[in-house]
């Protein structure tokens, strides 16, 4: 029989989707299941992109051009000029998704074995376009304990080598919530500076800080233009994961010229994507406030239940959706598994993602797990309180369960 691809096998699973079998098995079972694993917004799209999608009067759905509709990079412009990032429209290449943004810049920028440093933990999917474009991600891990701060900079430089050629941040981070200080940002730009290393920054949760921190862009550091590669998508501040619109920036020529090589080869971004994602722009203020107002919300009423649960500790994020939170037990990974395909609490149950997979470092987020603040409150609380019963469960158990003889309470 012919063998996979070393690239295939090294790809990992994904820990927000690699249990999703088990939750679909608990609910064709009429479990009621709540998703805190994925980062899918539960807000609505924009009133504008839906009626531009009904709207819709072509009698050909055709190719886009390859960067992307002008009149949307455009607009887009003036979307970044309130963040007071200045652009041209042929600095903005717009892909499917932040995914593909991710992937075409680590393919344009970087060759096999060549390494990027990625503070840790970090969204997962990175590690697996870096395997797709035979990097080698190098991490330098941050802690639970201190909020997931920016680890020194001591420890990026240690791991800098000839192989280095560039560093990798989220900010708004996904999965910490963390949002890097202007003192942060500053010791990454002249990192970056000495070194002559790309920066390669996801931005796609800028919308959503809710401390004093002041936003910094990778476009705002003077002096290291030509070193930004920014990352940036349309799914999560306006709801439309499934329109799959992103966008790659750089005010590099040939950083952005070799995108396009890719970017060519795969045709077209998203035709109504893009006609969806335009309309957007022109949503009143009002529709950011609400959904900025709704998560704060959220963020405090989950971190105030989370550590009112014995031994569960999760620090405050400052922005995005996320949190981690360390759970009182050794295997997250086992202890997820376990309460979708065993643990019921009045017919309900709790999808998590385990932290593990958002870390390079063996052994790191064992006791971890993600936290997505997708839900109304009502629904938060419920899924908190199958998370107190079934850790208060869990350790009853495990004995049992480890040894295949456990038998599920739907009504413990």
């Amino acid at each position: 029989m012919p063998q996979i691809s070393r690239r295939g096998a090294q790809m990992p699973p994904s820990p927000i989707r690699k249990l999703a079998p088990l939750a679909d098995a608990a609910k064709a079972e009429g479990t009621k299941v709540y998703h805190l694993n994925i980062g899918q917004p539960d807000l609505p799209t924009p009133r504008s992109a839906l009626e531009a999608i009904r709207s819709i009067d072509r009698t050909t759905l055709e190719y886009s051009p390859s960067d992307g509709y002008r009149f949307y990079r455009e607009n887009l412009t003036k979307y970044y000029r309130q963040f007071h990032i200045d652009l041209t429209p042929e600095e903005i290449i717009i892909t499917a998704g932040g995914s593909e943004a991710v992937l075409y810049a680590f393919m344009a920028c970087l060759n096999p074995n060549d390494e990027i440093i990625v503070p840790e933990p970090a969204y997962a999917n990175y590690m697996a376009f870096a395997i797709s474009a035979g990097a080698i991600i190098r991490t330098v891990p941050s802690t639970i304990e201190s909020g997931f701060a920016l680890p020194p900079i001591e420890a990026f430089e240690k791991l800098i080598s000839d192989r280095t050629k560039g560093i990798l941040i989220c900010n708004p981070n996904n999965p910490t919530g963390y949002v890097y200080t202007p003192r942060e940002m500053e010791q990454i730009r002249l990192l970056v500076k000495k070194y002559d290393l790309y920066l390669f920054s996801d931005e796609v949760y800028r919308e959503f800080i809710y401390s004093d921190t002041p936003y910094i862009s990778a476009c705002h550091l003077p002096d290291v233009e030509s070193n930004v590669v920014l990352i940036d998508s349309v799914s999560k501040r306006y709801s439309e994961c499934g329109i799959r619109i992103g966008a790659l920036i750089t005010r590099n020529r040939k950083v952005h010229d070799t995108v396009m090589k890719f970017c060519q080869a795969r045709l077209s971004p998203p035709l109504i994507g893009q006609i969806a994602a335009n309309a957007s722009l022109q949503e009143e203020d009002a529709y950011m406030q609400r959904n900025f107002d709704e998560y704060r919300s959220r963020r405090d009423y989950l971190i105030e239940r989370l550590n009112r649960i014995p031994g569960v500790y999760s620090p405050m994020p400052q922005g995005a959706f996320y949190t981690l939170a360390r759970l009182p037990l050794a295997d997250a990974d086992d202890f997820c598994t376990w309460c979708l395909s065993h643990f019921r609490y009045q017919g309900q149950t709790i999808f998590m993602a385990p932290a593990s997979g958002f870390y390079v470092t063996p052994g790191l987020g064992r006791n971890e797990v993600r936290i997505a603040y997708v839900l109304n409150k009502d629904d938060l609380n419920n899924a908190l309180t199958v998370l107190e019963k079934a850790l208060e469960a869990y350790p009853r158990i495990t004995g049992e369960y480890e040894h295949g003889t456990f038998h599920r309470e739907a009504d413990l």
